[in-house]
């Protein structure tokens, strides 16, 4: 717990982000609100693939920290080659967003929709470096157990967020009213915020400093970039198979009507800022197990493992009650439930929330028990998993009950709930096996 809280309120600020960008989208109209989820699920359809790719200093820090516990060169080679990882990531997809308005019109997209999102993207994009640059340096703080500095940044970057946003999208302190790029420049704009505050920390704090994470950032380091891509390609591969089918439901809901679509909008995220809490758990439990993995002890393995699954799932138990008995009330942060303008919406966002509810355990088990293989630095076979339940068993089933039945809506979210469950079933067994593999030899047998 003392190393997960701070990381659950890092992580809801930075969802909270997201939600300052919907809930004022929301204030410029369904079809603004529509568009911006658009374009932001277009975007973080490939975010989320470099922030899996990043998240693997994690792991590496924390093993070569319970193998020798003042270890600095490797430390700083990991997060060296991290931040390598970044510039790699983001200029290939700063080419491909900003193409973003014709990537929504292929894919069937209202020709107005597709041209708000477009438009939302071209200044959001640009907060992909500074933003994967920050998780890097927060991962070396998680990985030293030092996530506060982190929390620190992110409330600032979270309070700075409003206020550009405010400003930016409608037209203050003499800014002329940008509407949709105003949210994405102001995103941005945190983003910098978020990465400079943390590069300020690591070269200032005393304990930070004597790493020298920023000396010779130009030299190559092939091995430990080859190590570092090993354990983080199928990581960010999994996460891309999580969110894109969570981005896949975003375009078919798009197909169905806008009506449908905003009320989506609001669910997934009101469902994606309680999800923080099981992923700080995720990324607790990874360093956690990731140092008795390091230090060649089973028995803290187990300990660190199943605490962290105990907490993250009984917390979304508490949540999924919350969504069943008070669903007006949630939607009700982000849209006026008592305009006739907003009736349908909230409608559908109430529904959508009750099948939300369903797959809340599901979901919280599967976010724990990726980060207690992770810790393992057990990636590829997850990754696997995940190919199955996402796109094996979750897409097909929304497509063929939203499309080939009246569920419409409700099938597409019945899809996802099932998905969800198949990868939770599928990553648990996969633990339960860890205690018939001798500890020396697991990172090799679990990644077979």
């Amino acid at each position: 717990m003392a190393l997960a809280w701070p990381l659950i309120l890092t992580n809801l600020a930075q969802t909270g982000m997201t939600t300052t960008d919907v809930v004022m989208m929301g204030h410029l109209g369904p079809q603004a609100l529509a568009a911006g989820s658009l374009g932001f699920n277009l975007h973080f359809a490939i975010l989320i693939f470099g922030i899996g790719v990043i998240s693997a200093a994690s792991p590496l820090i924390a093993a070569e920290r319970g193998r020798n516990r003042h270890a600095v060169r490797e430390v700083r080679r990991t997060v060296r080659q991290g931040l390598w990882a970044c510039v790699a990531i983001s200029v290939p997809s700063w080419l491909v967003l900003w193409h973003g308005e014709a990537i929504l019109l292929a894919m069937g997209q209202e020709p107005h929709l597709a041209a708000l999102a477009g438009a939302y993207l071209r200044t959001l994009q640009w907060g992909m470096l500074p933003f994967l640059g920050y998780l890097v340096l927060r991962s070396y703080l998680a990985a030293m157990e030092r996530p506060r500095w982190a929390l620190a940044a992110v409330v600032v970057a979270f309070l700075f967020n409003i206020f550009a946003n405010w400003v930016l999208m409608f037209g203050h302190l003499g800014v002329p009213p940008l509407g949709l790029p105003g949210s994405g420049l102001a995103t941005t704009l945190a983003s910098v915020v978020l990465f400079g505050g943390l590069a300020v920390v690591v070269q200032m704090d005393r304990r930070f400093r004597r790493y020298h994470l920023f000396g010779r950032f130009w030299r190559p380091d092939w091995p430990r970039l080859r190590d570092y891509w090993r354990l983080g390609l199928p990581i960010g591969a999994t996460l891309a198979f999580e969110v894109t089918i969570f981005n896949c439901a975003v375009f078919l809901m798009g197909l169905i009507g806008a009506d449908e679509l905003a009320a989506h909008s609001i669910a997934i995220q009101i469902a994606s800022l309680v999800f923080m809490v099981p992923l700080g758990f995720n990324q607790a439990v990874t360093v956690r197990v990731g140092r008795a993995f390091g230090a060649g002890d089973p028995h803290g393995v187990s300990l660190a493992g199943w605490a962290s699954f105990a907490l993250g799932v009984g917390f979304m138990v508490l949540t999924a009650t919350v969504m069943v008995v008070a669903p007006r009330v949630l939607v009700g942060f982000f849209i006026d439930i008592d305009a006739p303008a907003n009736a349908a919406v909230v409608e559908f966002a109430v529904v959508f929330l009750f099948y939300a509810a369903l797959f809340q355990v599901a979901d919280g088990a599967q976010a724990v028990g990726s980060g207690m293989l992770r810790g393992l630095h057990d990636t590829r076979v997850p990754m696997i998993y995940a190919a199955i339940g996402y796109w094996g068993v979750g897409l097909p089933l929304s497509v063929g009950l939203g499309f080939g039945t009246g569920l419409r809506g409700s099938g597409i979210w019945m899809g996802l709930a099932a998905g969800l469950t198949v990868v939770a079933v599928l990553m648990m067994q996969r633990w339960l096996r860890r205690d018939a593999l001798g500890l020396a030899g697991r990172a090799g047998a679990l990644s077979r």
